[in-house]
């Protein structure tokens, strides 16, 4: 086993499900077993700052990158780093808090692949593209009802922002090792949270398990609700999973028992007899609903950090 910590990157637009996919990861891994940072604690200015400024916090030069990249080099190296915390709520800078590294460290937010010295960091590098109409709904709902905005309010600001999600986050999906795309069946947005389908694009930048020894790619009609296909992203060859939301058990248990199985040391984290939290969502009214392509994309990620604890 490796003595240093094994870094996961989560990067993503604002309100892509950065946090929930973090919060599911860490569950599966043992909180106790895992740091989580966000690197919005490493903006440059708050928020009535960046409102004078007419900057957003998308902008590179609204955060402090080379402090980022910094403190996660030394936190690759098991050195603990003095954090600053930014709280949404206020909009404004808490005192900075102490971090030692835990064997498992998750680093999710906007700007996490903007440097090559930071892309250098991680073992695991994702970036979720949820359909922009999907994420503005869940930008919308999250920060209505946890950040004190009106509806308007967020929609301009999602106006105001697009410039810079155009020019500094959505190029970042050309880092990433994996691209999760949780979508609505047949477009149809009201169709939320454990009912959206994943799309995973494994890029070869790292060694991803040979899924076709479960999953038989074929074109029948209807298609079924696990598939493996082979497609061009951004010009290069990709594998191409995707998950239906109405995938039942039966479907979902042989490709989970074969992720597990890849490896002795998985067998004991990344099942859902063994960890419940696999997969679990809130939905639109506030029950859990599990969700199986989020417990496969868990598994997946999961699988490929305690593969990095080996090498």
């Amino acid at each position: 086993m490796t003595q240093r910590p094994i870094i996961l990157g989560i990067v993503g637009d604002s309100a892509a499900g950065k946090t929930t996919l973090t919060k599911g990861i860490a569950q599966v891994l043992g909180e106790e077993n895992v740091t989580v940072i966000c690197t919005d604690d490493y903006h440059r200015y708050d928020r009535t700052q960046r409102a004078e400024l007419g900057i957003t916090a998308l902008h590179p030069d609204c955060n402090h990158l080379d402090i980022m990249q910094q403190h996660l080099s030394l936190l690759r190296t098991g050195q603990p780093i003095l954090k600053p915390v930014y709280s949404h709520k206020t909009g404004t800078f808490e005192a900075p808090k102490y971090i030692k590294p835990s064997q498992f460290l998750i680093v999710e937010g906007l700007l996490g692949y903007s440097t090559r010295g930071v892309r250098d960091c991680y073992d695991v590098k994702v970036y979720l593209a949820p359909p922009e109409p999907l994420r503005t709904q869940w930008k919308v709902k999250r920060d209505t009802q946890k950040r004190g905005y009106s509806a308007e309010q967020v929609l301009a600001e999602l106006q105001k922002r697009e410039p810079d999600s155009d020019q500094y986050i959505r190029p970042q999906r050309s880092w990433a090792d994996i691209v999760v795309s949780f979508y609505p069946p047949d477009d149809q947005l009201q169709e939320m949270n454990g009912h959206l389908n994943v799309r995973l694009v494994l890029r070869p930048t790292i060694p991803h398990p040979d899924l076709s020894q479960v999953i038989t790619p074929s074109n029948p009609n209807p298609p079924p609700a696990i598939r493996l296909g082979l497609e061009r992203d951004m010009g290069k060859p990709v594998d191409v999973l995707e998950i239906d939301g109405h995938a039942t058990n039966e479907q979902v248990r042989e490709l989970e028992k074969f992720i597990c199985s890849e490896a002795p040391h998985l067998l004991n984290v990344c099942n859902r007899e063994m960890n419940p939290e696999i997969g679990r969502v809130a939905g639109t009214t506030g029950e859990i609903i599990q969700s199986y392509p989020l417990a496969l994309t868990q598994l997946l990620i999961v699988y490929h950090m305690l593969k990095a604890t080996t090498h």
